[in-house]
C-alpha cells in the first residue's frame, strides 16, 4: 500500500534530519493518511478511501466527496477514485436526462 492520498496526490518528501552538531542525515516526511469511509449522496453508499486529513478537510469545505470530486483532476486521483468519480458522472447525466424528458 504506497504511502499516497487517493484524493489530492500527496505523497512522501525528503529533507534533513539536523542534529545539535549540525550533522545532516536524509530523513522522509510522510503524510498524514488515515483511512475513512466518505459518503456519497449520489451513490448512496459509503465509499472507503485512504486519504491525507487536509484532503479530509477539503472534502468538507467544498461540500461532500460528491462535489469534491467534481472539481478534482483526474491526474491527482487514485484509479479506484476516478472509477467513484465517473460513477457519480453517469448518475448525474442520468438524472439530467430524466429531468428534461
Amino acid at each position: 500500500m504506497s504511502r499516497r492520498c487517493e484524493l489530492t496526490g500527496k505523497g512522501p518528501m525528503v529533507g534533513n534530519n539536523s542534529s545539535h552538531a549540525n550533522n545532516k542525515t536524509k530523513r522522509r516526511y510522510l503524510p498524514n493518511l488515515n483511512d475513512v469511509t466518505l459518503q456519497s449522496e449520489a451513490l448512496g453508499r459509503g465509499i472507503k478511501l485512504r486519504i491525507s486529513a487536509a484532503a479530509l478537510r477539503s472534502v468538507d469545505h467544498r461540500g461532500g466527496l460528491d462535489a469534491f470530486l467534481a472539481k478534482a483532476k483526474d491526474v491527482e486521483l487514485s484509479p479506484s477514485a476516478l472509477k467513484v468519480k465517473k460513477e457519480i458522472a453517469k448518475i448525474g447525466k442520468n438524472a439530467a436526462a430524466a429531468l428534461d424528458a
